[in-house]
């Protein structure tokens, strides 16, 4: 008897999975809510340098003015040609109006930022612009760094201790750090100490926000059947875009970076509660033995659900889970349980390489929905609500057409997609009414589709790994995600210094390699979740290494076959190996 047989007869999406889905929906509002708190604490706002006309007393600095202390067009190519003019013009004036010597040409040491929309940011507080530029991106690179340390800390952890301590224990350190990025740093402590704090505070932070995200999105995948797989994946996106949202109206109307943090850090005290009102995953529980807690849970899910409990059932499921433990004993755990199997090694560095990629594109193009239009507050409320609409339409087609070739799709549009940016940038005249309408729409279906596919590889990923497993191959893919979440900061950072569209050029030609491996992972739309490594073995790979017989797992494993996997084998047919 497999698990979704028996949990099927409990009611696999009744009020009990619906209560704590919602629970668990609420819990992953919190990640996007610290992760682009960034966009906000962080902003770039319009800057440009100081002149002498802005210290002299009872002088109003006028354009004429102050374009005589930006150097021209020429200088700027002639003597800064590895960056762009724009770049040049506000990171270097003229010391002498009348002298154009190569000289009197030097970088700024200060500057006046436009406060239209913001009221201060850690930008102009930092001076993280110009050459100063990377001390910006390192931040981000730490944080992403935390990212993958977090993912595959608590991944692993959460498979040996469970879901549900992990997913405290994050709480505990989102609230502490956030806190800690909002109260310590202060121009009294310096800048060394403060940056340093805040860098620190921000790498715990993403820390903790991927023991909540991963594990969230692994019990909300693990407490309902098969049939609701797809329901669950999506739907907790639709509360990612939420999180987005509920960030944008406090970064509305707190316009300074540290009330700001300051609130959002308060906002988080709640969920520390929520380890109180979160189930632990009663298929993590069988996977690892522990049946009487397991039998208490579903025991309770029977009684919410209004249904009956079958012990007799519940005892030949055990038997099976025992058998199944004779028969592919788990000498190991985590990470070395997923070395068990060659088919499983390549799904994970296929999965590992998928994202990385989305990582790269997502965050790429989601960072930069703040440039879209003059107003950043109505840019990203347009990146969110395109975010949501990418779900809905994922969540009507990704059953119908299977994970792998939706995916495939989206990852496929955006590629070429992204290389329309030249001839748009190139054929047109610069900044022309219907090249910035152009741009628009491009950067539109560039978020449209960066989301659907970022969506999708969480769902497929999660399908792919074992319950045994399951949190580490998420982690280990998290983990590799983040090179991807680095990447694209930094060439959202210093790439656009040489051309403002490169990074995007960079982003399709990604996603048309991701595509081409994207090809080989089995399909996993409407199949029970994976209990054991032998399970995704039965899966196999779409592969066509021998052409007169199915690729299996002793052809990828090479061995010898006993009575019992016999048995089990003829009772695939090729499509299930295929």
């Amino acid at each position: 008897m497999q698990f979704d047989d028996f949990y099927k007869n409990l009611g696999s999406f009744g009020r009990y999975q619906k209560t704590k889905y919602f629970l668990i929906c609420l819990t992953y509002m919190l990640p996007p809510i610290m992760v682009y708190t960034w966009s906000f604490t962080a902003a770039k706002p319009n800057f440009r340098c100081r002149t002498p006309m802005d210290d002299a007393p009872g002088v109003s600095p006028t354009d004429d003015g102050i374009r005589r202390y930006a150097p021209s067009e020429s200088q700027c190519r002639q003597y800064q040609s590895k960056i762009s003019v724009v770049e040049c013009q506000r990171c270097y004036q003229l010391t002498n109006e009348s002298d154009y010597d190569i000289t009197q040409m030097k970088p700024c040491t200060s500057f006046i930022f436009d406060r239209t929309y913001h009221q201060s940011t850690l930008v102009e507080e930092w001076y993280m612009v110009c050459g100063r530029v990377s001390l910006r991106s390192y931040v981000q690179t730490v944080f992403f760094f935390g990212y993958m340390v977090g993912s595959l800390v608590f991944g692993v952890l959460s498979d040996k201790f469970g879901r549900r301590p992990i997913m405290g224990v994050s709480f505990i350190v989102i609230t502490l750090a956030s806190l800690m990025c909002a109260l310590v740093p202060h121009p009294k402590l310096g800048f060394e100490i403060s940056y340093s704090v805040f860098v620190l505070g921000r790498f715990l932070l993403a820390c903790g926000t991927r023991g909540v995200a991963l594990t969230g999105f692994v019990i909300g995948s693990e407490i309902v059947g098969p049939k609701q797989r797809l329901f669950t994946g999506i739907v907790i996106e639709y509360f990612f875009a939420g999180g987005e949202l509920v960030l944008l109206g406090f970064a509305y109307f707190m316009r300074s970076w540290r009330q700001l943090n300051t609130t959002l850090a308060i906002l988080s005290i709640p969920f520390l509660f929520f380890y109180f009102v979160l189930p632990e995953s009663p298929r993590w529980l069988l996977s690892k033995g522990h049946y009487e807690h397991a039998e208490r849970i579903l025991r309770r899910i029977a009684k919410t659900n209004d249904t009956q409990f079958d012990s007799i059932a519940y005892e030949h499921l055990i038997l099976a889970e025992k058998k199944r433990e004779a028969l592919h004993p788990k000498k190991v755990h985590g990470l070395k349980h997923l070395l068990q199997s060659k088919i499983m090694i390549i799904i994970a560095i296929n999965m590992s390489f998928q994202w990385f990629v989305q990582n790269l594109v997502f965050y790429g193009v989601s960072q930069n929905t703040g440039e879209w239009l003059p107003n950043p507050y109505v840019s990203f409320f347009a990146g969110a609500l395109i975010e949501i609409v990418a779900y809905c339409v994922v969540h009507l087609v990704l059953d119908r057409f299977g994970r792998k070739l939706t995916y495939g799709g989206f990852v496929l549009f955006f590629g070429l997609v992204a290389f329309l940016v030249v001839p748009i940038q190139m054929l047109l005249t610069t900044d022309s009414q219907v090249q910035r309408t152009l741009m628009f729409i491009l950067n539109v279906a560039l978020k449209f589709l960066a989301s659907g596919s970022y969506a999708i590889i969480y769902i497929y990923a999660n399908e792919l790994f074992p319950t045994q497993a399951r949190n580490t191959g998420m982690g280990i893919c998290s983990m590799f995600a983040r090179f991807g979440a680095i990447l694209a900061t930094f060439s959202n950072d210093l790439l656009v210094r040489a051309w403002i569209h490169f990074p995007i050029i960079v982003y399709g030609t990604m996603s048309l390699i991701a595509v081409a491996f994207a090809t080989i992972c089995p399909e996993t739309a409407n199949r029970p979740l994976p209990q054991t490594i032998y399970d995704i073995d039965r899966m196999g790979l779409t592969l066509p290494c021998r052409k007169s017989k199915p690729l299996t797992c002793d052809d990828m494993n090479g061995m010898t076959d006993s009575d019992e996997d016999m048995a089990l084998k003829h009772q695939l047919n090729e499509n299930d190996i295929f």
